[in-house]
């Protein structure tokens, strides 16, 4: 299976979009048609979606749809004030990233006059209401392994909104998935599992670690003031204890390998030293394993020449101390653990 992300057509409905985004845990605006006079469009109520890339169904087109998708972006990225008593205005100077993003969890309305102010033939008015949702960036965990643990932390995942992409060689351990019409024209196989969580069959899956880590730095760098807490979680969970290992060493290497900043001077058996502030931004990396093969893991790293500096970015065991060995009470452990970084408690 090829384990690029695809992009998909958006909903045709309002309420389909809701649903996806929701489940996907990406920032969206339900805009609704709160108040209507004279001649409109769309009825009372009417609504639609907008993400920053996309929308979905219609509050009537012209130019009363293309500024409130503007509005809509506007306010996914914090670019205007609502505070104001007529309307929205840019953002003042000097407001605070925390103000900002107050502001965007909350719902705003905004009225168009549409004969005046929009040139639209219908020449009444109306007021849209604007809700955001999703505004702190979701969770986004890669996960490798489908054996039992991780099928239990997926049932856990499947009511959170999160991304999830879980990685597996071996295309028996996603058979229970597939849906009676797994087949389709396109070649491509559908699974019983939430939207926001996409299997992937891959002989090598140490090719899906970069570009995951290069993302979360990408996105740590943009959301730094907005969002504190982990946002990107690699857990590993394989059937191969060898496996697990090529996994945490991919991992660490990469993280090496995006600090652009190296001080060559401070280079100790030619492993750079990665800065603590690049640290902060890298994703959550654990591996489920029993305090011997934590030790063991540990050990090899150190014998390669990994600096402690960054063998402490992996955790092992993974989870918290919740007690139980059933595959339930560990995913419970770890999926505890993710919402606790995640929400930076």
């Amino acid at each position: 299976m090829n384990n690029s992300l695809s992009l998909k057509v958006p909903p045709t409905r309002w309420y389909d979009g809701l649903v996806q985004y929701q489940q996907q845990g990406m920032a969206h605006v339900l805009a609704t048609v709160v108040a209507v006079n004279g001649s409109a469009p769309r009825e009372l109520q009417s609504k639609m979606i907008v993400t920053l890339d996309a929308c979905c169904d219609t509050l009537g087109g012209g130019s009363l749809e293309h500024d409130v998708t503007i509005t809509a972006r506007q306010l996914l990225n914090g670019e205007l004030d609502p505070n104001e008593s007529r309307g929205f205005k840019p953002l003042k100077e000097g407001k605070s990233e925390k103000a900002q993003a107050v502001r965007r969890e909350a719902v705003y309305t905004k009225h168009y006059p549409l004969g005046a102010k929009l040139a639209q033939c219908c020449g009444g008015s109306v007021t849209v209401m604007f809700e955001c949702f999703n505004v702190t960036p979701p969770m986004s965990l890669l996960v490798f392994g489908a054996g039992h643990v991780a099928a239990a932390l997926m049932t856990i995942l499947a009511e959170l909104p999160c991304q999830v992409d879980w990685v597996d060689s071996r295309a028996e351990m996603f058979k229970g998935y597939l849906s009676a019409d797994a087949g389709t024209a396109d070649g491509q196989v559908t699974y019983q599992l939430p939207t926001h969580i996409r299997p992937h069959i891959d002989e090598d899956p140490v090719d899906f670690i970069q570009p995951f880590v290069t993302k979360s730095f990408k996105s740590a760098s943009a959301n730094a003031s907005i969002k504190k807490g982990t946002q990107y979680f690699i857990l590993v969970m394989t059937h191969d204890h060898s496996l697990d290992f090529d996994l945490v060493r991919a991992t660490l290497d990469t993280y090496m390998k995006i600090d652009a900043n190296v001080d060559t001077n401070s280079i100790t058996n030619n492993v750079p030293n990665v800065s603590t502030s690049l640290l902060s931004s890298l994703p959550y990396l654990g591996c489920i394993s029993s305090a011997t093969k934590a030790k063991r893991f540990r050990d090899r790293l150190l014998q390669r020449d990994y600096n402690e500096q960054i063998v402490d970015k992996l955790t092992m065991p993974i989870g918290l101390k919740t007690g139980g060995k059933e595959p339930m009470a560990v995913a419970i452990s770890i999926a505890a653990q993710v919402m606790q970084l995640y929400n930076d408690l």
